[in-house]
């Protein structure tokens, strides 16, 4: 008899004790399940925030002309006006690339710069491309070296004598004479990326200007003479790349 209850005993205590198991074993499951709920709602937001950004980001960059970024801030945000890669229509026939010219590397950014400009001595223009170069480079300068009106006189002759003009001019007479084909603006585009390069820092600046004024964020309006000026009093100035 009392084999009897002791047997029932340990048999009731071990039914309780598996009972327990059980709603433990159901409490961790509902816990893990918990906390996978939450993370996958986490992730969810997450995801979405970034593709909220990302979204936001092409906006920015389809309204400004090429130029991504808001070029406000740190100096990561203010590196996206910098033109990268290789030019499209002439960078591998001169053998140069936009990141050629970084103060990271002052020898290769002058070596670049001396590229370029070696074509304003090496090539001269006459008639219809002389005029337009005429035009073209009247329209930019490079005042935050030598301060010149522009690149040129009205008569076509050298303004200034600074190796940044020396190149804005070779790259100019280098298309008008081998890719007639491209229009002024575009040639402008080109000599106002050039220009951006070798004044990184005010041009950062200045496009920050540009944009709170609400102003298009294309290179022509940030280096050409169309906005001169427009970032004096809210320009700290900064470094060139390359020699003057």
């Amino acid at each position: 008899m009392k084999q009897t209850q002791k047997t029932e005993n340990e048999s009731d205590t071990a039914a309780v004790k598996a009972s327990k198991r059980d709603v433990t074993a159901t409490v961790i499951l509902a816990l893990i399940f918990i906390v996978a709920l939450i993370a996958l709602i986490n992730t969810v937001r997450i995801f979405g925030a970034a593709a909220s950004s990302i979204e936001s980001a092409k906006s920015l960059s389809a309204s400004s002309g090429g130029i991504s970024g808001n070029a406000v801030g740190s100096q990561g945000i203010a590196l996206s006006v910098l033109p990268k890669g290789t030019p499209a229509v002439y960078g591998t026939e001169l053998g140069v690339k936009y990141d050629d010219v970084s103060a990271a590397n002052p020898q290769k950014a002058d070596a670049t710069i001396r590229k370029l400009g070696s074509l304003d001595t090496s090539i001269q223009l006459n008639g219809e491309k002389l005029e337009r170069y005429k035009k073209i480079g009247l329209a930019i300068s490079c005042e935050y070296c030598c301060g010149a009106e522009a690149i040129i006189f009205p008569d076509g002759q050298a303004a200034c004598g600074c190796a940044h003009s020396y190149a804005m001019r070779g790259l100019a007479k280098y298309l008008l004479q081998e890719h007639p084909d491209m229009s002024d603006e575009q040639i402008l585009e080109e000599m106002a990326k050039w220009k951006v390069l070798f004044f990184p820092e005010v041009h950062q600046q200045k496009a920050a200007v540009l944009q709170s004024k609400g102003i298009e964020m294309s290179y022509i309006n940030l280096a050409s003479n169309k906005y001169r000026g427009i970032e004096q009093g809210a320009s700290a100035g900064g470094a060139m790349v390359g020699g003057c």
